[in-house]
């Protein structure tokens, strides 16, 4: 009876322990599911506002992206904008170092056209004392009678077949005349039908500097343009195409014949578009230099040179200049 009642009593006392287990187990987990929510709610919550976070630092990025595309777009703009004041500047500089170098080269070649001046000066000193008397004085400052007071000047020089015979001596006196000008602010060189020896110039002045001088130079020894032997359509153009009543010009026309049929038309038309002040002045001075190349077998002058002596005659005394006609050359 003892050993039924003590197996018994272990029997129960186990089931006991189980039981227990059981209960501790059910426990634990009615804790853990409790505390499961309390636990994932702020988890969900931090996540959202990292979101939130993370969203708005994407949308700040971007905004300082947009900022820093529209300043190297403007910036781009204003290293453009520099570089080009940057170039204007260069060639302003270099513009200055050529001034200045042609200055400076034309110390030389002012030294010696000063003496050339001065011994001119007193060849004709010597002759005004022996024609004039020793108190002449001189009214106008001209050399050779020609006034040089102008700041821009034209060269109209006919290219035809009887000026190419002695183009060495158009030349030569083309020389002689620009060197009396020993600086300008513009010159040009147009043929007598009014074409220009720089075809890419008309309407611009060149540049008074020594190597634009050698070059024109250099072109005119083999300049043969296109010539019907008539002074009249290259002083036309030169006037309407650089007249200017704010600058004083002077016009040297080059030839040796004139084909036209009326002298007094074409001096008339030069008064129209060369007009006088109220004091009879006119802006546009007109020289003439008549060469003796249009000559007969003979040795003889044509009419046509006669022609040209008269138009030239009339023009520069209309015009304020002066007409030197070569007896020879």
């Amino acid at each position: 009876m003892r050993r039924a009642r003590e197996g018994s009593e272990i029997s129960l006392a186990f089931l006991d322990v189980i039981c227990c287990g059981f209960g501790a187990i059910i426990l634990l987990l009615m804790i853990t599911k409790e505390n499961l929510p309390t636990i994932l709610e702020p988890s969900l919550e931090e996540v959202v506002a990292e979101l939130a976070r993370r969203q708005e630092a994407i949308n700040e990025i971007l905004g300082i992206t947009e900022e820093l595309k529209r300043a190297k777009v403007e910036t781009e703009a204003d290293l453009e904008i520099e570089v080009q004041k940057l170039a204007k500047l260069l060639d302003e500089l270099d513009e200055l170092t050529s001034e200045f170098e042609n200055l400076r080269e034309m110390t030389v070649e002012q030294q010696a056209t000063l003496a050339d001046l001065r011994e001119a000066r007193q060849q004709l000193t010597e002759e005004q004392i022996a024609l004039l008397g020793d108190n002449y004085v001189r009214k106008d400052d001209t050399i050779g009678g020609i006034p040089v007071d102008s700041e821009y000047i034209i060269f109209v020089i006919d290219t035809s077949p009887s000026m190419q015979r002695i183009w060495g001596s158009v030349v030569r006196k083309f020389e002689e005349v620009l060197n009396i000008y020993p600086v300008v602010k513009g010159l040009q060189v147009l043929n007598d039908n009014g074409q220009h020896m720089f075809t890419r110039s008309p309407g611009e002045w060149l540049r008074d500097t020594p190597s634009r001088r050698k070059t024109i130079k250099t072109v005119l020894r083999s300049w043969k343009a296109q010539s019907n032997s008539s002074p009249v359509e290259g002083v036309t153009a030169a006037i309407e195409t650089y007249y200017d009543p704010k600058k004083q010009i002077s016009i040297y026309v080059f030839g040796d014949d004139f084909m036209g049929r009326s002298v007094e038309s074409v001096v008339d038309y030069i008064d129209s578009i060369n007009v006088a002040d109220k004091q009879g002045n006119r802006r546009v001075r007109i020289h003439a230099i008549g060469f003796p190349g249009y000559m007969s077998p003979s040795g003889q002058p044509y009419p046509n040179l006669f022609k040209l002596s008269s138009l030239m005659r009339e023009l520069t005394v209309r015009n304020n200049g002066t007409f030197v006609g070569l007896p020879r050359l």
